[in-house]
């Protein structure tokens, strides 16, 4: 094929694939129908023009697209790859992380429940063997959602239901092929009714072949990437490779899922290189991955759509009642789960509350596209799969694929108005007047000064004045007439909007490189969290939610256990310092929202809620200073380190923008401000560079500290703070429960524990102990011990604190005294330390 003419049309698909949003914007549809729609469109013009009398001038064209290598391995292995890897890649993880259940639940068990409800419907009323059936019913369980999720946007629907509908749909798809591919080898093998049983046992090894392989495949690009990180396009070009070589060990010589193990490597790389390569080529890699996974969505829907007047070429009038059975039955199954599974685990607290317009919108926006249509491509391919068979698949896979675009796509707005999904609330509705006014009023304060400076007739501004002052007065007036807004949703709405700015804000500081990239997406992840809570349950939601980002992460009681058991302290160093960077960050981020609360909420929402919002903050800042103070207190050296680099980092940037500036003023050259850039990224990675914490060193410090061990030599201190195991608590934890006998002593090295006996309460704070009463008396103590702050606790066994306590005056006072403070009788506790101290 003459490759002038093979450009020509690749650019003529560029042309169509721009021009395609643009017109879907317009028409008011999704993107995927339009695509589709232009490639149908093509596929019919070519045959049309190659065999009609009309014309032979278009006949090259109209043979050259017809010729097209378009096989299913260039779908499976071209195009899918890219767009599983980057919809991953740009998936908030960490929040996703919270509904792992319900996406792999619903992941799993929809295209299970899809296979078989499709497969035995058509199996009744059809031919085709159950084998063929089933393969049928894989081929068209996996669903699009980017119809629905885009509108699910636009309408501002709850973000944790269009994570779960992402989610499941990323990996309904590693199912759906796995499944077709088993149906597909029963077909071709001839047996007639394939074993369920064996359907089921092929899933785990599917799974875990691909989940070690996208693993190491992702281990050794970021090992590779952050040896070349000073090299941006080498980077992008490593991370391109990536998901194409996961793909093809994966399905070729593990014989796994490809996609499972492109789903593993983008999670890996998110998780991983975001802290390991520079902000600005992290940044450019997501806008590279964006723009190829625009593209092969675009040319994948195209392409597939070509396919579409050859797949239906032998249709029969019976077919199309065949047609109507997989429509209906994948219906019935998609209904199976959004209205029995999906309550189910809302009843279990695994998945929110989906309202029953959401659950319309959602079964109707179930389109289905390239995907689809690749895999019938496969059958159709293969020799050994009967005639009658490949006809059939082909023309059931085509012919829903194309009720759900021209049919579901083309209707999914209007049912979602319908369903009144897309209006404002009245709520919404009363901010949104308000906001106008207020909005004019500003601007008429800031036209009046730069008319001013414009110097333009009195005549004109004094219409526009006019012009613009009848404006305000009807919007002012509209606003006055919404002032029935409640209090609390005004402090709801402003909690939204302070949440919003503080991703603005966190978003700010990551592109002037005073955060990085791995603290930015954790910072993130917490203000988008912040957003949905105050969305659902105003203040209480923040407050829990700010609450819990002050708190130790799930994965801290594995580094603890290997800290104190296995002496190895590499996971638990690296979380401490995380959490140093993220607190340090958060503090960071937070005290400018006041600003914000003066300048933006005070005069929509008024005075009342501004100031408590101000508050809330305030109490925010508090925990946060609290927490800072105890990781201070714990690791004194580490923090002044970390602050230390917080400040060399800021510096760098308003360095690096001075030298800017005088670039852009002409004051100095290319030559000398890519010098001068060169000795700034020289000294940035050393800044950028998180200091080492060595946990051992820290801990013998910390101990020294301590007023309760200011009496023992170095070399007991030493082998004393080797003895002290950590303990990490979180807020509500209890550390001693009631009637339980004390045989371990625990000292605070930060933050506070509230004791709770007999309707009395004592709190402790730092350098304080407890359990010491009930190790003493010798018997189970009324008291409960709870953590009423992210704690760290030092705990030392009943043997080294009796042998501790033998040796310390100082311990010993501060036993007695406890007991008095407890009002416990302490004769028994002083005999006890007369009989130990030899007295």
């Amino acid at each position: 094929m003459d490759i002038i003419l093979i450009t020509t049309i690749i650019a003529s698909l560029f042309l169509l694939i721009g021009a395609a949003e643009p017109l879907a914007s317009y028409l008011r549809l999704p993107y995927a129908v339009i695509i589709a729609c232009l490639g149908i469109l093509i596929g019919v013009a070519a045959a049309f023009f190659l065999h009609t009398d009309l014309t032979d001038a278009l006949n090259p064209v109209a043979r050259a697209i017809l010729a097209l290598p378009i096989r299913s391995n260039v779908f499976l292995y071209v195009f899918l790859p890219t767009l599983v890897f980057q919809v991953t890649l740009g998936l908030n993880l960490r929040r996703m992380a919270d509904d792992w259940v319900p996406i792999l639940v619903l992941a799993v068990v929809a295209v299970f429940v899809a296979t078989f409800i499709v497969g035995y419907a058509l199996a009744m009323v059809s031919t085709l063997t159950l084998s063929a059936a089933l393969l049928v019913g894989a081929i068209v369980s996996t669903t699009d959602p980017s119809a629905v999720v885009s509108i699910f946007r636009s309408i501002s629907a709850p973000r944790r239901l269009a994570r779960i509908i992402e989610g499941e749909s990323l990996l309904n798809d590693a199912a759906a092929i796995a499944l077709a591919a088993l149906f597909l080898e029963y077909v071709k093998a001839g047996v007639p009714d394939p074993s369920v049983q064996g359907a089921l046992a092929q899933f785990p090894v599917l799974l875990v072949g691909g989940v070690v392989t996208g693993w190491i495949a992702a281990r050794i690009a970021i090992w590779v990437m952050t040896a070349f990180a000073r090299y941006e396009l080498a980077v992008v070009s490593v991370s391109i490779a990536l998901p194409y070589l996961a793909y093809i060990v994966a399905e070729q010589s593990v014989g796994a899922s490809g996609v499972i193990a492109v789903v593993i490597a983008a999670m890996t790389l998110q998780l991983t290189g975001a802290r390991r390569l520079p902000p600005p080529t992290w940044q450019n890699l997501h806008e590279v991955w964006d723009l190829l996974a625009h593209w092969a969505g675009a040319l994948i829907f195209v392409l597939a759509a070509l396919l579409i007047p050859r797949m239906l070429e032998t249709v029969q009038l019976r077919d199309l009642g065949l047609i109507v059975v997989v429509v209906v039955a994948a219906i019935v199954a998609r209904a199976v789960i959004l209205y029995l599974l999906l309550p189910l685990l809302t009843r279990l607290g695994l998945s929110p509350v989906v309202e029953g317009p959401y659950r319309v919108a959602i079964m109707w926006g179930g389109l289905r596209g390239a995907v689809t249509l690749s895999l019938a491509l496969a059958v159709t391919e293969s020799a050994l799969v009967p005639v009658e068979i490949k006809r059939q698949v082909a023309i059931l896979a085509t012919g829903f694929t194309l009720f759900t675009l021209l049919v579901q796509g083309t209707t999914l707005r209007p049912v979602i108005g319908w369903l009144g999904l897309d209006k404002l609330s009245p709520l919404d509705h009363a901010l949104y007047r308000q906001v106008i006014a207020v909005a004019l009023q500003t601007v008429r304060a800031d036209l009046a000064k730069m008319t001013e400076n414009y110097d333009l007739t009195q005549e004109t501004v004094r219409a526009e004045a006019k012009r613009f002052g009848e404006r305000l007065d009807v919007a002012v007036q509209s606003a006055d007439a919404a002032t029935d807004i409640p209090d609390k949703d005004r402090v709801t709405l402003g909690l939204i909007a302070l949440a919003s700015a503080e991703r603005d804000a966190i978003v700010d500081r990551f592109r002037d490189r005073t955060i990085s990239s791995a603290l930015s997406e954790r910072l993130l992840s917490d203000s988008d969290a912040l957003i949905e809570a105050s969305r659902f349950n105003g203040r209480s939601g923040y407050n829990t939610v700010a609450r819990r980002s002050l708190g130790f992460g799930r994965w801290l009681r594995p580094a603890v256990f290997l800290h104190n058991r296995l002496r190895f302290s590499v996971p638990l160093a690296t979380i401490t310092s995380t959490r140093f960077g993220l607190l340090l960050s958060q503090r960071l981020v937070v005290r400018d929202l006041h600003g914000f609360i003066d300048g933006r909420i005070r005069r929509i929402h008024g005075k009342r809620v501004a100031d408590l919002l101000h508050s809330m903050l305030d109490r925010r800042i508090e925990l946060i200073e609290q927490a800072l103070e105890g990781l201070r207190l714990q690791f004194p050296g580490y923090a002044e380190d970390m602050e230390r680099r917080v400040i060399r980092r800021t510096a760098l940037r308003l360095e690096e923008r001075e030298y800017d500036t005088l670039l852009a003023d002409g004051l100095i050259g290319e030559e000398v401000h890519s010098a001068l850039t060169l000795d700034i990224g020289a000294r940035r990675n050393r800044a950028e560079a998180t200091p080492q914490l060595d946990l051992a060193v820290q801990k013998t410090e910390l101990a020294r500290r301590f007023p309760l061990f200011s009496e023992i030599d170095d070399a007991v201190l030493t082998r004393l703070a080797r003895a002290l195991k950590t303990r990490y608590v979180n807020v509500g934890e209890v550390v001693l429960h009631r009637d339980n006998a004390a045989r371990q002593v625990y000292f605070v090295a930060s933050g506070a524990v509230e004791l709770i006996a007999a309707r009395q309460k004592w709190r402790l704070g730092r350098g304080e102990m407890f359990g010491q009463i009930g190790l003493l008396m010798r018997r189970p103590q009324r008291v409960e011990v709870r953590a009423i702050a992210p704690t760290t606790l030092l705990v030392l066994d009943e043997d080294r604190f009796l042998r501790l306590l033998k040796r310390s005056k100082a311990i010993q006072d501060a036993v007695l005294e406890s007991a008095r403070k407890r009002g416990v009788e302490s004769a028994q506790i002083s005999r006890e330390i007369e009989k130990m101290s030899g007295r």
